[in-house]
C-alpha cells in the first residue's frame, strides 16, 4: 500500500510539473568571462597585472494569459566569489498599452541611453577610486537595480520611450530617483541613424542630483559611428562629458573599435579625466569570444577637496567570455 500511494504521489507531483511547465516558456543562459590586465601606472602601488572573472546565470519565464496578456518573470543571478547575488528579479506586464516593469532591475532610461562606449564590448580603463569625476558620458543612475516601477510606451513608428520612478523610504531619508528617456531612429542616405536622449534625478536634502545623456548613433553597412554628451551636476560637483567611438566589423568576423572620452569638473578647478582606447573582438567558435583592449588615460586632480591623487598610464587587457 506504501509502495502504491509513493508512487501515485510521483506520479501527480510529475503531472502537476508537466502542467505548470505547459503554461510558460522557460530559458536559461548562463556568460562567464576570465581576463588578464596588465596596468602601467605612475602611482607604483596601481602598477601591475591581475586575473579577473565576471560570471552570471539568467533565469527567463514567459508566458500569454487568457486576455493576450504577456508576463515574464526575470531572475539574474551574479556566481563570482563562490557566491550567488540576486542581482536582478523582476515582472513584466505587456500589451498593446506597452510594457510595466515591477522589481530589481534597470532604470527604464537605460534602454535608451547612447554613450561612446556602446561600441566597445569592454571598458579596460581604469577609474581613480579617490575622484570624483564622470567615466563615460553615460547616465548617472543611481538607483541602478533597486526595486523601482516603470512603463515604456508601444513603439511609435520609430519613436520610443520609458520613464521609471524609485521609491526611497520614508520622506525623512528620502532619496526618490525618477529616470525617463527617449530613443527615435530613422533612415538617411543609406545610413540608420538613432538619436537618444535620457534624463536622471535623486532627490538629496542639500542638492538634487541631476543627470542627463544624449547621443547620435549611425550605421552605415559594417562601419558604426557615435557621438555623445553627458552632465552631472549635485552638491560641488558640475560634471561636463563628452565622447565619440567607431567600429568596424570585418569580413573575417573580427570586430575593431576605437573610442575617445574627457570629463572635467567646472566646480574642481582643473579636475579633468581623459581616455582613449582600441579594442579587437574575435570569435573563436560559436559562442567563444576574445577581446584585445588597449587604453591610455590621465587623471588630474586639480583643486578637488577629496583625497583624489593625479595618475596616467596605459591598461591592456585580455577577455576570454563563453555564453550559454
Amino acid at each position: 500500500m506504501r509502495k502504491l500511494l509513493l508512487g501515485t504521489t510521483a506520479l501527480a507531483a510529475a503531472a502537476t510539473l508537466s502542467t505548470n511547465a505547459a503554461l510558460a516558456d522557460v530559458s536559461i543562459s548562463g556568460a562567464h568571462e576570465w581576463s588578464y590586465n596588465s596596468r602601467s601606472s605612475n602611482q607604483t602601488a596601481l602598477d601591475g597585472t591581475t586575473f579577473g572573472q565576471d560570471a552570471s546565470v539568467t533565469i527567463k519565464f514567459t508566458n500569454k494569459t487568457d486576455s493576450g496578456l504577456d508576463l515574464g518573470y526575470t531572475l539574474a543571478l551574479d556566481t563570482d566569489n563562490d557566491s550567488l547575488v540576486n542581482a536582478e528579479s523582476s515582472l513584466t506586464i505587456s500589451g498593446g498599452f506597452g510594457k510595466i516593469e515591477l522589481g530589481n532591475n534597470d532604470a527604464a532610461a537605460d534602454a535608451y541611453i547612447i554613450d561612446e562606449m556602446d561600441l566597445i564590448a569592454e571598458e579596460a580603463a581604469p577609474t581613480q577610486a579617490s575622484a570624483t569625476i564622470g567615466y563615460s558620458s553615460s547616465l548617472a543612475l543611481a538607483d541602478a537595480d533597486q526595486n523601482k516601477v516603470s512603463y515604456h510606451l508601444p513603439a511609435m513608428g520609430g519613436l520610443t520611450a520609458g520613464i521609471s520612478f524609485t521609491d526611497a523610504g520614508e520622506e525623512a531619508t528620502s532619496a526618490d530617483t525618477t529616470t525617463y528617456g527617449a530613443k527615435y531612429t530613422m533612415s538617411a542616405g543609406g545610413a540608420a541613424l538613432t538619436l537618444g536622449y535620457t534624463q536622471a534625478s535623486t532627490e538629496n536634502a542639500t542638492q538634487d542630483k541631476d543627470s542627463d545623456n544624449m547621443g547620435l548613433k549611425v550605421v552605415s553597412g559594417d562601419i558604426s559611428l557615435i557621438v555623445s554628451q553627458g552632465t552631472k551636476e549635485e552638491s560641488d560637483e558640475d560634471i561636463q562629458n563628452q565622447g565619440a567611438s567607431i567600429s568596424y566589423k570585418m569580413p573575417n568576423g573580427m570586430v575593431l573599435g576605437a573610442y575617445t572620452f574627457k570629463s572635467e569638473d567646472d566646480l574642481d578647478g582643473g579636475e579633468e579625466y581623459s581616455k582613449s582606447g582600441a579594442e579587437v573582438q574575435y570569435t573563436i567558435a560559436s559562442g567563444l569570444t576574445a577581446y584585445i583592449n588597449v587604453d591610455d588615460y590621465e587623471y588630474t586632480a586639480g583643486t578637488t577637496s577629496s583625497s583624489a591623487t593625479s595618475d596616467s598610464g596605459t591598461n591592456t587587457k585580455l577577455t576570454i567570455k563563453a555564453t550559454f
